[in-house]
């Protein structure tokens, strides 16, 4: 081992340790990071870390000129700092960053001055400004709630075009990959960038089926929870509960370590999804078996039992595989913000995904298709396709605040290019299972060609979304409606894990630390008690 690599991981925990809350210090840190950190010395790193343990404000005086060094060894810790930022502290990408390309200035003007903020081109999408400075020249703060505007970090994962109905998992049409490709495959895609060639497919999922059991001990925990609970509540435990068993995947800054989590995380999984339906259901765990693919092996450790043989169906299984596939990523969504938040503080990868899963049970979230079938009942408890027009007049009448899940989306202005896939892959379902004239699914695909056809829906494009189709043929499959986010969540992983790895990577990502407009009461005293 050479000096060089025997000093990196000291510079790897200088680095996130230089994470700090204080916007100033992470300026100056990060274009220091990128010129000069892996120039230094072990002195010189071993004063650094030293430096850095000081207070936020203290460590800003010093930087700033606005105070001397407390210490005479981190004079020269300082002077480097200063150096990398010579007029002001900025924090704009590096050079040669890929697919991001500066090409003119924005002009903001505030309490009578101009400031001038660069605009940052990506490989495709909108510019975007760069205003990671606008605090330090200005004094303010922007105000985005929900992060309508604001680009949070750089990423080569997923890319959605929400008026041109595109989404691109690593620049694939997801169109092409969900009839060319298994979930696996788009698996390997999105952790490393480029779709496998067959040897690396079979080593991948080779080690991928070798790995889905999970510790014998893990089952037991399963008891801690009541029979009735609800499955993402066992999910958000039970995958928090993996870095207790698995602690030798733990260090963030190691990528062998990183790798193995991730493998991990893809393979478990669905065992610990399936064992969360088994437990609920009062039946025994299921093994896995390694000679069934990752969709078919989900379906057996859900429906088999020990006395009786399980062969999953083909049609299922591919059903299944595309739900994954259409589920695996979907760009900074609220729960991948969510792992990527949980990540920034350097927190396990096992935690951080059940962050993740903790953000999706929301039904704003991950409980759309849920929802939907919620609704489909509901209607069917009224009287089914015979009184499908009073409940879409409901819906048409503002003073109802009766609801038409399961279509339009947040994202898409146009047609959700998903929704289109899974409409296929119904029919297929349907077809199989002999369901066309179930009376749930007639009134399924009565309210879908309402929607279709109706210029109320169609006006305001209202088209029948991923999660309507999704529900539909989990609910034919035999899951259970509570099981569908958890399934959800399964597909998701590897979306969160690609997420949480390229932001590990980042040298420009630092611990997430939103702003605020305060609106409480201004400083006052405390009155004693018999004063109030």
């Amino acid at each position: 081992m050479t000096m060089n690599d025997s000093l990196r991981p000291l510079r790897e925990k200088i680095r996130w340790r230089a994470r700090r809350g204080l916007l100033e210090i992470d300026l100056f840190f990060t274009r220091f990071a990128a010129q000069g950190l892996d120039a230094l010395d072990e002195r010189q790193l071993l004063d650094l870390q030293d430096l850095l343990s000081c207070d936020d404000h203290e460590l800003w005086a010093m930087l700033s000129g606005k105070k001397a060094c407390t210490v005479g060894r981190w004079q020269e810790m300082v002077a480097l700092l200063r150096q990398s930022a010579p007029d002001h502290p900025t924090n704009e990408p590096t050079e040669g960053t890929p697919g991001m390309t500066e090409q003119k200035n924005a002009t903001l003007g505030f309490n009578g001055q101009s400031y001038e903020f660069p605009v940052y081109s990506g490989s495709i999408g909108p510019d975007v400004i760069d205003i990671r400075t606008l605090y330090g020249k200005t004094g303010a703060f922007t105000f985005d709630p929900g992060f309508m505007s604001t680009a949070a970090c750089k990423s080569e994962i997923t890319y959605i075009d929400g008026d041109k109905g595109e989404l691109l998992y690593r620049g694939y049409p997801i169109e092409q990959l969900a009839v060319n490709c298994d979930y696996l495959e788009t698996c390997y895609l999105l952790k490393n960038g480029e779709l496998p060639t067959r040897t690396q497919y079979e080593d991948f999922s080779g080690i991928v089926r070798h790995h889905t059991m999970v510790h014998e001990q893990l089952t037991r925990l399963y008891q801690g929870f009541r029979r009735d609970a609800h499955p993402m509540s066992i999910l958000v435990g039970v995958v928090g509960a993996l870095a207790a068993y698995y602690q030798d995947s733990l260090d963030i800054n190691n990528p062998e370590h990183r790798m193995v989590a991730a493998t991990r995380l893809i393979a478990k999984m669905p065992t610990i999804t399936a064992m969360a339906y088994k437990y609920t259901v009062g039946q025994p765990f299921i093994y896995p078996r390694n000679d069934l693919d990752y969709s078919s092996n989900f379906l057996h450790m859900m429906f088999a039992t020990p006395c009786e043989k399980y062969e999953p169906n083909p049609v299922l299984a591919r059903a299944l595989d595309r739900i994954l596939i259409l589920h695996a990523d979907h760009e900074q969504n609220a729960s991948t913000s969510t792992v990527r938040l949980a990540g920034s503080s350097g927190a396990n990868p096992f935690a951080c995904i059940a962050a993740g899963i903790a953000c999706l049970w929301g039904p704003a979230h991950g409980g759309a298709n849920e929802a939907c079938l919620v609704m489909l009942d509901d209607i069917m408890k009224q009287g089914g396709v015979a009184k499908i027009g009073e409940f879409i007049k409901q819906v048409k009448d503002k003073n109802s605040n009766v609801k038409l899940m399961g279509f339009g989306h947040r994202v898409y202005k146009n047609y959700d290019p998903r929704a289109k896939l899974m409409r296929e892959t119904c029919h297929e379902v349907l077809g199989e299972l002999g369901l066309h004239d179930d009376p749930m699914f007639k009134l399924a695909m009565e309210l879908e060609k309402i929607a279709l056809e109706d210029d109320y829906f169609v006006s305001r494009k209202l088209y029948p979304n991923v999660d309507f189709y999704s529900g539909i043929v989990q609910k034919a499959m035999g899951i259970p409606v509570s099981l569908f986010t958890g399934i959800f969540a399964m597909a998701r992983t590897i979306g969160w894990i690609a997420q949480w790895n390229e932001m590990i990577g980042d040298p420009e990502q630092k611990i997430g630390r939103p702003r605020q407009l305060y609106t409480g009461a201004p400083r006052r005293d405390v009155k004693p008690m018999a004063f109030r």
